[in-house]
């Protein structure tokens, strides 16, 4: 793939899904504690300390850093789906706008019943983005990106600042924070109907949160896809060159993970609810760094002896990884809410930690066998019926997918 080319076939690139199916587990890691209400476990002295050692863990290394790592792979399967399209000879414009639309749904759908902070709606309205800078230059691209990530931490900067010369904010939050937890931890004990006034209910605050937070997601999604134009991911190519992968290691090292614990101290540390946003203007700014280390790292060893082993195991996951994502928040909320057993704010982080690795592996279990005999995850399928995708039979070649 040559500088802005678009490859006029799109198969799979299996790095690429076994990073995807890697990152499935940063996700749910994040996701859990909110479906399952156990951040407030961990307020009071009485906070077991491994669960206060678990949300800070949580926090410093995962938070922030694996929902950077989908969308920059996002914004790269942007080229292959364009390229799909042409192979296909259908207009990629239409078939684009149908799978947005077709995103859109599923994100509105799993919003309103089972997590309140979904994320498929976002990536469709910055998919409308990217498919407006398409044909941009690829450098032009990424000072985009850099621009968004430098602009939205000083915004955040400016709002610490605000929020920690005020007396009593940090107070008047935590007050508010707490009423909010108690009404919510009710309705989703109650039943089918409780759980889903409730997401309604959380929406509100993750519509905000997405307003703010959309630049971070579009500056990933718009280096992932000069990434895919520059080729950085191409098999043909060293990936990453040990040099630039060096680079990336010595930045998540230096940067990325001492941001992190600064994040951590400003959430969960010794630093009150004043300091939250300063924290956030930290993570905003280091957490690419931390990102791109893990892919570097996770990069290097499929290139490694047992390469081939790690991508079979990951791969097949971040090719179903719609299925995935949308099952995480299923099997949590049958388990925290009432569509099951309404153990809602019972569990600890560091229990609930331990659960969504056992629920992950299982993930990648499920996802080899059921690949094994079918081309694509039920989600998948049902978008690529949305979009108008062609069926193809098994051993077939499909273009990548996000």
């Amino acid at each position: 793939m040559t500088h802005g080319s678009i490859p006029a076939s799109a198969p799979r690139l299996p790095h690429v899904d076994a990073l995807r199916g890697f990152a499935l587990l940063g996700i749910c890691l994040v996701n859990a504690p909110v479906i399952a209400g156990t951040w407030s476990l961990t307020e009071g002295a009485g906070a077991a300390p491994w669960d206060r050692t678990a949300v800070w863990l949580v926090t410093a290394l995962v938070t922030t850093k694996f929902y950077l790592l989908f969308a920059f792979l996002f914004g790269h399967s942007f080229v292959f789906q364009e390229a799909g399209a042409r192979r296909d000879g259908v207009p990629f414009a239409r078939r684009h706008a149908r799978r947005l639309l077709g995103l859109f749904l599923l994100g509105l759908a799993h919003a309103l019943l089972l997590y309140a902070g979904d994320i498929l709606m976002t990536y469709a309205v910055l998919g409308l983005v990217l498919f407006a800078v398409r044909r941009a230059d690829p450098r032009a691209l990424l000072g985009v990106a850099v621009a968004l990530v430098v602009l939205l931490t000083v915004m955040l900067v400016v709002i610490g600042l605000v929020a920690s010369g005020t007396e009593g904010a940090g107070q008047v939050s935590a007050h508010a924070l707490k009423e909010m937890q108690a009404r919510q931890s009710a309705w989703y004990r109650s039943d089918v109907g409780g759980a889903v006034h409730a997401n309604i209910a959380a929406y509100r605050q993750a519509f905000a949160g997405a307003l703010l937070y959309g630049p971070h997601l579009l500056a990933a999604m718009l280096t992932g896809l000069a990434a895919a134009r520059l080729g950085w991911l191409d098999p043909a190519r060293s990936t990453p060159p040990s040099a630039a992968g060096g680079r990336l290691l010595r930045l998540g090292l230096l940067i990325g993970l001492p941001g992190g614990v600064v994040t951590a101290m400003c959430s969960h540390g010794s630093l009150d609810a004043r300091y939250f946003y300063l924290g956030q203007a930290v993570d905003i700014l280091t957490a690419p760094a931390l990102s791109a280390a893990y892919a570097t790292v996770l990069l290097s060893l499929l290139r490694g002896r047992f390469g081939p082993r790690l991508a079979g195991a990951l791969a097949p996951a971040g090719r179903m990884s719609l299925s995935n994502y949308l099952f995480q928040s299923a099997a949590l909320a049958f388990v925290f809410t009432g569509y099951g057993l309404a153990r809602y704010g019972t569990l600890g982080p560091a229990a609930l930690a331990c659960g969504c690795v056992a629920l992950w592996a299982s993930q990648l279990a499920f996802s080899a066998s059921w690949l094994a005999h079918v081309r694509y995850g039920p989600m998948e399928t049902v978008l690529r019926r949305v979009t108008g995708g062609r069926r193809r039979t098994v051993g077939g070649r499909g273009g990548e997918s996000a």
